[in-house]
């Protein structure tokens, strides 16, 4: 008897098991050096009020512009708060913002673009030109337009930076659901009946988790620049939280006598982003069947 899965299961040639994809992997160094980062970047946001050797709200005005010393291992800014504290707590938002943000963008952007591809013709016309009018703008101007209509805020700066990322998945799921609908697996699960809302979410999505892997840990990186320079231009969450695009732009004016200030929070986006993209690059190489064909011949 010929078993349905047999027939409406993905092609063997996409399928690759868990260890063999570790053990490609692990095979770059850049991207074990960010998942490393990544890794270290997550504990120190989750334990923030365990390991801050200080409150990052407190404020000593006589301690105000310290170097980096023992008792402040970075240093204290303007107003004599504790460096390494506010960096601390706002590796939390960058991180919140930065995942949450690509999350809301996959659950908008993927169904776009999964009925988009697999229903065509006017339907397809009409997602793809409202993407194409999204990415017509800049993303910076984009989010500072939705920062400044909406105003501060968490959940409102997740919104900002998320829907200029919605037409990058649904340009991506569309494209992969344009050359999956016509494989012989998509068509015998509809010949054997299968709804069209199965058909794309059961045996076209899972087809493009690679894509969209690669994409969502490269955007995550950006989403985190796009909400430091939001909050570098006084546009971010609030005054209150510390963040570091926020902590950056306090520094500006004291380049020259404490440069400290500005300094450790552009390292910290400037490895964050770094480490998103190196995890990025070397899951594309990995899941990308052509990329291991070539390396194999």
């Amino acid at each position: 008897m010929l078993r349905v899965g047999s027939i409406c299961g993905p092609p063997n040639d996409e399928v690759d098991s868990t260890m063999d994809l570790a053990k490609r992997l692990a095979r770059h160094k850049l991207s074990l050096l960010g998942l490393v980062l990544i890794a270290i970047l997550l504990v120190v946001a989750c334990l923030a009020p365990l390991i801050s050797p200080w409150d990052p709200q407190f404020q000593n005005l006589q301690a105000r512009r310290l170097p980096p010393s023992p008792e402040h291992f970075l240093g204290t800014d303007e107003l004599g708060r504790d460096l390494l504290s506010r960096l601390i707590h706002g590796a939390r938002v960058s991180l919140l913002v930065g995942v949450l943000s690509v999350a809301f963008a996959m659950a908008v952007g993927v169904p776009l673009g999964l009925s988009a591809g697999y229903l065509g013709k006017h339907y397809d016309h009409l997602i793809m030109r409202a993407m194409d009018v999204t990415l017509a703008f800049p993303r910076i101007l984009l989010a500072i337009l939705l920062v400044a209509v909406l105003g501060p805020g968490l959940w409102k700066m997740v919104l900002a930076v998320g829907i200029w990322t919605i037409p990058v998945f649904a340009r991506t799921v569309r494209s992969k659901t344009l050359s999956l609908k016509e494989r012989d697996f998509v068509l015998a699960a509809q010949a054997l009946g299968a709804s069209g809302t199965r058909t794309m979410f059961r045996h076209i999505l899972p087809n493009c988790l690679s894509p969209l892997l690669v994409e969502a840990t490269l955007n995550i990186g950006t989403a985190i620049l796009t909400e430091s320079t939001l909050s570098f231009l006084g546009l971010g969450i609030g005054p209150g939280t510390p963040t570091w695009g926020l902590i950056l732009s306090g520094g500006r004016a004291y380049l020259r006598d404490a440069p400290h200030i500005s300094t450790f929070p552009g390292l910290a986006i400037m490895f964050t982003v770094l480490a998103f993209n190196f995890v990025g690059d070397g899951l594309r190489d990995v899941l990308d069947p052509r990329r291991n064909r070539l390396r194999g011949a």
